[in-house]
C-alpha cells in the first residue's frame, strides 16, 4: 500500500513538471511570434506611415525612412530622409555650387520625396517595395559607396562636409503652397526664363509660373548647344513622310505658338502639328527653345537652355546665390507664392 502511494505521488509530480514546462514554453515562444523585432539602433518599434502592397514607409528613431530602388544593383536600400536628401543633392547638383544654391536644392529634393509619401504616390516604380528609384525618373541619388568611388578620399571628405552643411542647415524644411507640399520640379539651365507648368505638362500649378532667369546664359555651359540630324532621321523620329527644307509651304518647319517662357509651344513639321515638348523628346533635344538651319540633307538645330524649364533652374539658383541671395529667397523666387514649413507635422499626420 505504501509502495503504491509512492509511485502515484511520483507520477503526479512528473505530470505537474511537464505541465509547468509546457506553460513556460508557451509564455516565452508566443510573444516572440507576436512581437515584431525592433531593428538595431532604434529606440522604438517602427510606426507604419503608408502601405501599398508590400511597401511600407516607416518612422524610426532616425526619422522617416525612404526605401530607394537602386537600379544598377536591382535592390532596395532604405535610408533616413536626411541621408536620402544628401544622396540626391550630391547626384543632382554640382558640389562646387554656392552653399545657398545647394540649400535651395536640398529643400526641393526633400519636398519632392515627402510629397510622394504623403500622397502615397508610387508612380513610375519598377518594384512594389520602394518609393523612388535612384534615377531622374524620380530624383538622381548616389549611395555613400558610390560617392566614395566618385571622389578621392580628400575630395570626399571636403565635399561631404559641404553637402552635410547644406542639408543640416535646412533640416526638415519643405516647400508648401496652401499648407501642402508642392511638386518641387527643377531642371539644369533655363533659356532666360522658366516655363508655366501647363505649357510643358498637361496640368496647371499656381506656384509653377514663368519667371525671368537671366543668370543661366552667363554661367551655364549647357546654355547653348547645336546638334546635326539627317533628313532621313528627322522623318523617322517625327513620323512624317517629307519635310520642305526651303520655302514656307505647309511641309516646312514653322513655329505656330510661343510659350510664356519663350519656348516653342506649337509648330508644324512636314505638315504635321507638334508641341514643342514632343519635338524636343522625339529628337532628343536639350530644350524646347531652338532654331534650325538646313544644309543639304542635314539640319543643324541649336537649343537654348537644358531641361524642361519648369520650376527651379539650378544654374539660375547658383547665379542668385553668387549675388548674395539666400536659399529662402531662391526658392520663393522660382516657386511663386510658396511658404517654407517643417516636414515633421505633415509626416506624422499622414
Amino acid at each position: 500500500m505504501f509502495k503504491k502511494k509512492r509511485v502515484l505521488n511520483h507520477r503526479v509530480i512528473l505530470w505537474m513538471a511537464v505541465c509547468l514546462s509546457s506553460m513556460l514554453c508557451v509564455t516565452m515562444f508566443v510573444p516572440m511570434l507576436l512581437v515584431k523585432k525592433i531593428p538595431n539602433g532604434d529606440a522604438a518599434a517602427p510606426v507604419q506611415v503608408a502601405t501599398d502592397g508590400s511597401l511600407q514607409e516607416t518612422i524610426t528613431a532616425q526619422g522617416l525612412m525612404i526605401p530607394v530602388y537602386l537600379t544598377k544593383k536591382a535592390m532596395v536600400e532604405t535610408v533616413p530622409l536626411e541621408q536620402y536628401v544628401k544622396g540626391v543633392l550630391a547626384a543632382e547638383m554640382p558640389v562646387e555650387f554656392e552653399l545657398e544654391a545647394l540649400k535651395a536644392q536640398a529643400m526641393a529634393a526633400r519636398t519632392y520625396v515627402v510629397r510622394r509619401v504623403i500622397e502615397k504616390d508610387y508612380s513610375n516604380m519598377p518594384v512594389n517595395d520602394a518609393l523612388v528609384t535612384d534615377t531622374t525618373a524620380h530624383q538622381a541619388y548616389l549611395t555613400e559607396q558610390e560617392l566614395k568611388e566618385k571622389w578621392d578620399k580628400r575630395s570626399y571628405e571636403a565635399n561631404m562636409a559641404k553637402i552635410d552643411r547644406a542639408v543640416n542647415e535646412t533640416k526638415d524644411m519643405i516647400l508648401t503652397y496652401e499648407h501642402k507640399p508642392i511638386n518641387a520640379t527643377f531642371f539644369s539651365t533655363s533659356n532666360g526664363y522658366t516655363e508655366n507648368s501647363e505649357d510643358y505638362w498637361p496640368f496647371e500649378s499656381p506656384y509653377l509660373r514663368s519667371v525671368p532667369s537671366p543668370w543661366d546664359v552667363k554661367l551655364s555651359s549647357r546654355y547653348q548647344e547645336t546638334v546635326e540630324i539627317t533628313y532621313k532621321n528627322m522623318l523617322q523620329k517625327l513620323g512624317v513622310t517629307s519635310i520642305a527644307t526651303t520655302g514656307t509651304n505647309a511641309k516646312a518647319m514653322k513655329v505656330l505658338e510661343w510659350s510664356a517662357g519663350h519656348r516653342i509651344k506649337k509648330m508644324t513639321i512636314g505638315g504635321k502639328t507638334f508641341s514643342g515638348r514632343e519635338v524636343r523628346e522625339k529628337l532628343g533635344l536639350a530644350s524646347s527653345q531652338f532654331d534650325w538651319k538646313w544644309s543639304g540633307s542635314k539640319v543643324a538645330i541649336t537649343t537654348y537652355g537644358f531641361g524642361h524649364g519648369v520650376g527651379m533652374s539650378q544654374w539660375g539658383a547658383n547665379g542668385m546665390a553668387k549675388e548674395g541671395k539666400t536659399a529662402e529667397q531662391i526658392v520663393t523666387y522660382y516657386y511663386t507664392g510658396i511658404s517654407i514649413e517643417k516636414a515633421a507635422p505633415f509626416i506624422q499626420k499622414s
